[in-house]
């Protein structure tokens, strides 16, 4: 008799979701039914999405807590829908357009390119109401302003010329709730592309109408080289005077040893060693001017320090309770703007940004301990959190949001608000990737051409010969074993997403510069603020010489031990990264501390002009 074949994992998780449901005696209560989203009180959540304006898909869909008190699907991402016919058209141009090499003035980006005045990009408000209004009536009222402002905003820009942007309400809503809750907030972005992630809308909104301080974070400080975060930081300051800007990076010192390391080397519990967090606090001492006790912060970053520096009670393991709240639909939902700042002597800090820019890493390092799971998914953050840091200093953790713009969709994608797996056609965003850096020298590849079954001539080298997206995701399968199930062809899907997530991780470093940034380099080069940088980054300048000495000789610094040791470390999509500013352990054949990866010169930083 035949042994039957055991369950997977994912078999045995749907098999309790289906007897769970089959217990409530509802069939209806999935994550995508018009039931999933009742709250306990039995009110119903009215259905926010704009599927009569525009065809929404709805991705990244999360199961139902054992608790069923909240419904994780209520803020999943609603992006518009792509037809079938541009998915194919873009596969084919991947297949077919040989890549060439951009220049560096093609590198340089504008924020009024990004978000121009003329094109009303600016993001849904929420309508005026009163405490007359039933509860009911305030959400139609929120639906209808939210669908006007849907409708102008496509009646002003052609079908095509908008990047992908959030269509669901609830998440919108969210950010209202942050927005009107906090005193001070904390607009997070990437480092690398930070004018991708800057609604000047959203900015004006908030020191305008609200009245309220911003600090720009340029996190993941540690990703760039230290001139062209200096020149970024200016670059910002030009656009708005008003603007505090603090740079911040959780993983100081922390350079990946190889291209395909899952994760920057560190310690466990090494959240208290961020850079930055000290910065913050004298942005906030500056804007509430003695009006709040934040003297309790400064002396909990000083007691991380010392333990940090004695090497004994770690974060994770000890120190001060942390206490957090999930505020409720019904108590925000009929909740006013506060006009009173600093209420009951609380500093309240909204964090707020666009997905997979750290604001989870940011909040751990404030706090000096794990307390948020972190993952590169986008729309991981589901639920609107506080935190008290302090008993004077609160932080709001809001989901992530994506603004519309006019960037293109394939920047987008590498700059991780997209959920890779997730993509129909992920090509022309690898290609976009290998026009803008030296792909040929950091991963190694070999030509399909050249491949042993492939008559070529054997003097020929890979760089001699034209790439298209598909080959370098093709020799990039090849090289990486990833094979189809059935035909055991090249799966070049798959390692497509793989070098989309080297990207998104910052392993195949792509940095945008701001406007004229080549024609001042020199300037940006021997700026006297490079050693507070470089401090912050946690990198000294012997360092860099070691790293660029040992990329020349190694080109990416990986054996064939370590590749196969790494060899899935790009390809977890979905799970939390649990491991962010874990131990990784030393064995015999790792580097040393001192050899890493030049990441600068992916950027072309080295070459003359």
């Amino acid at each position: 008799m035949p042994r039957k074949k055991p369950f997977s994992n994912k078999q045995k998780k749907k098999q309790l979701q289906v007897k769970r449901e089959k217990k409530r005696g509802d069939t209806g209560s999935g994550p995508s039914s018009p039931n999933a989203s009742v709250e306990r009180g039995g009110e119903r959540q009215s259905d926010t999405s704009d599927s009569e304006t525009t065809d929404v898909r709805k991705i990244n869909p999360q199961p139902l807590s054992r608790e069923g008190r909240y419904d994780p699907n209520r803020f999943r991402l609603h992006f518009e829908k792509e037809s079938k016919e541009e998915v194919e058209k873009r596969k084919k141009l991947a297949m077919e357009k040989v890549l060439q090499p951009v220049s560096d003035k093609e590198l340089e980006v504008d924020i009024n390119d990004i978000y121009p005045s003329e094109k009303g990009l600016g993001f849904p408000r929420r309508p005026s109401w009163n405490y007359e209004m039933t509860r009911e009536n305030l959400l139609r009222k929120e639906e209808k302003s939210y669908r006007e402002y849907l409708d102008e905003l496509q009646s002003r820009n052609p079908p095509g010329t908008l990047s992908h942007f959030e269509h669901n309400l609830e998440t919108w809503r969210q950010l209202w709730r942050v927005l009107e809750m906090s005193d001070v907030i904390l607009l997070i972005v990437d480092i690398r592309h930070p004018v991708l992630q800057f609604p000047p809308a959203l900015y004006h909104y908030i020191t305008g109408d609200l009245q309220k301080q911003v600090i720009l974070v340029l996190n993941k400080a540690d990703l760039c080289p230290p001139p062209l975060v200096i020149a970024w930081k200016h670059y910002m300051t030009s656009q708005f005077p008003h603007l505090q800007i603090v740079c911040f990076t959780s993983h100081p010192g922390q350079p990946y040893s190889t291209v395909l390391q899952k994760k920057r080397m560190g310690r466990k519990g090494d959240w208290s060693k961020a850079g930055g967090p000290i910065d913050i606090l004298k942005a906030c001492q500056e804007i509430t001017a003695g009006r709040v006790d934040v003297t309790s912060w400064e002396q909990k970053i000083q007691r991380d320090a010392v333990a940090e520096r004695l090497d004994g009670e770690r974060a994770d393991e000890g120190g001060d309770a942390v206490l957090m709240e999930h505020q409720s639909d019904s108590a925000m939902e009929m909740s006013s703007p506060s006009q009173e700042l600093y209420k009951d002597g609380v500093l309240t800090l909204g964090c707020i940004g666009f997905p997979n820019v750290g604001k989870s890493s940011v909040i751990n390092s404030l706090v000096g301990r794990k307390v948020v799971s972190v993952s590169r998914t986008p729309g991981h953050t589901k639920y609107f959190q506080t935190y008290y840091l302090t008993p004077t200093v609160k932080l709001c953790d809001c989901p992530g949001l994506i603004f519309p713009s006019r960037v293109k969709k394939q920047l987008q994608i590498l700059a991780g608000i997209y959920p890779v797996s997730q993509l129909q056609e992920p090509y022309s965003s690898v290609g976009y990737l290998c026009e803008r850096t030296p792909f040929l020298s950091v991963l190694k590849l070999k030509h399909p051409s050249l491949q042993e079954n492939q008559p070529h001539d054997r003097n020929q080298r890979s760089e001699e010969f034209s790439w298209t997206a598909w080959d370098v995701c093709e020799a990039w399968a090849e090289r990486r074993g990833y094979k189809t199930a059935k035909a055991a062809r090249n799966d070049v899907y798959r390692a497509a997403n793989s070098l989309l997530r080297l990207a998104i991780d910052g392993r195949l470093c792509l940095c945008l510069r701001p406007t004229g940034y080549s024609c001042l380099r020199e300037h940006w080069e021997n700026h006297p603020d490079l050693p507070e940088i470089m401090a912050l980054q946690g990198r000294m300048a012997e360092e860099e010489e070691i790293g660029e000495r040992d990329d020349e000789d190694d080109g990416e610094s990986s054996t064939e031990p370590e590749e196969e040791k790494d060899r899935d470390a790009d390809d977890d999509e979905d799970g939390d990264d649990e491991d962010e500013g874990f131990v990784h352990r030393r064995r015999k054949h790792d580097k040393p501390p001192g050899f890493t990866v030049n990441m600068y010169n992916v950027l072309r930083e080295n070459e003359c002009e």
